[in-house]
């Protein structure tokens, strides 16, 4: 497999407090000495992270000497293919240090470090750290690593998206809301553009009115509806689409006076009512820019979801960035 691209930089890291204490209590000899690295960064459960993301691998010797040095071998799909030495970092007792790894290729990525034997400390060969190496795109219908990186990032921003691990309808909604709010094409499909402004933080949803307790954010410039709790958080982010230039949906800070379930006879689906004939409601269409008559349009599959959320009195304020 060709390595696009590898790089591995150490720098100092803290140890959380239960780590250093965990550590300190090996024999201060060295002859129990140990080394366990783990990887950050990386997606959760799956260990995966897509290719050309920056990751790391931190590493804690339990016994610390001056001048510790270790090998930190990196093996993809089962072929050392670079070694890295790293100077170990006394903190209290112990030792620490970090790998930064981008890796430019797709594949199973294996790392593992050595203290060689010295006068002040045996041998040490940690354990091994692993994790997937994934191509940044998904098609519609596909279950991947690459899913469960999407999915997890987009709901760590508060889009919702559906089944773990498949790109359904209910992620590619949620990967529209986030484009939009982004500035991304709108595509409904993730690239390397979509996976590098996920791992940027980009994407996150300012709440206008965060004093308004639990209520509705119609954000016009972006075409997004956010579900906002009680305490100003965001809940839940949705694609929306408002009203069109010769129909526009008003500014301002309205409140929910009714609310219709099931479908109308002009096609809204679990409409809540906040300014005349305004209202939020599923529709089959709901483009990317505004189209609607002056309602705030969202798909059909995230209808029911916001009817349920919305009380009667909701606030909801529309309002353009």
């Amino acid at each position: 497999m060709r390595r696009v691209s590898i790089l591995l930089t150490a720098v100092t890291i803290a140890l959380a407090a239960a780590g250093g204490a965990a550590a300190s209590g090996a024999a201060a000899s060295g002859r129990d000495a140990t080394i366990t690295i783990s990887p950050q960064d990386v997606n959760g459960a799956v260990d995966a992270v897509v290719s050309g993301a920056r990751w790391q691998v931190s590493g804690v010797m339990s016994v610390y000497r001056p001048g510790q040095v270790v090998a930190i071998h990196v093996f993809d799909n089962g072929r050392r293919t670079e070694t890295l030495h790293v100077r170990v970092r006394k903190q209290g007792a112990t030792g620490a240090f970090r790998v930064a790894l981008k890796i430019g290729d797709v594949g199973r990525i294996t790392v593992h470090a050595v203290h060689f034997r010295s006068s002040a400390l045996p041998e040490v060969i940690s354990n091994f750290a692993s994790a997937w190496v994934v191509a940044p795109t998904a098609t519609p219908g596909e279950g991947s690593l690459a899913v469960r990186i999407l999915q997890s990032q987009l709901a760590a921003l508060h889009y919702v998206v559906g089944s773990s691990g498949v790109f359904d309808e209910q992620t590619q909604l949620g990967l529209v809301a986030f484009q939009k709010m982004t500035g991304l094409p709108i595509t409904g499909v993730p690239d390397a553009a979509v996976f590098a402004a996920l791992a940027a933080g980009d994407g996150a949803f300012p709440v206008k009115f965060p004093s308004h307790g639990r209520h509705v954010e119609g954000d016009l410039t972006h075409q997004v509806l956010a579900l906002i709790g009680a305490h100003g958080q965001v809940e839940a982010l949705y694609d929306m689409s408002s009203g069109k230039p010769s129909t526009p949906t008003a500014p301002g800070s309205f409140r929910v006076y009714s609310k219709t379930p099931g479908v109308n006879d002009v096609g809204m689906v679990d409409s809540n009512y906040f300014n005349g004939g305004d209202a939020i409601h599923g529709y089959p269409e709901v483009p990317a820019y505004a189209a609607s008559h002056g309602c705030l349009r969202v798909p059909i599959l995230d209808a029911l979801q916001i009817y349920d959320w919305v009380a009667l009195g909701t606030p909801v304020d529309v309002f353009f960035r």
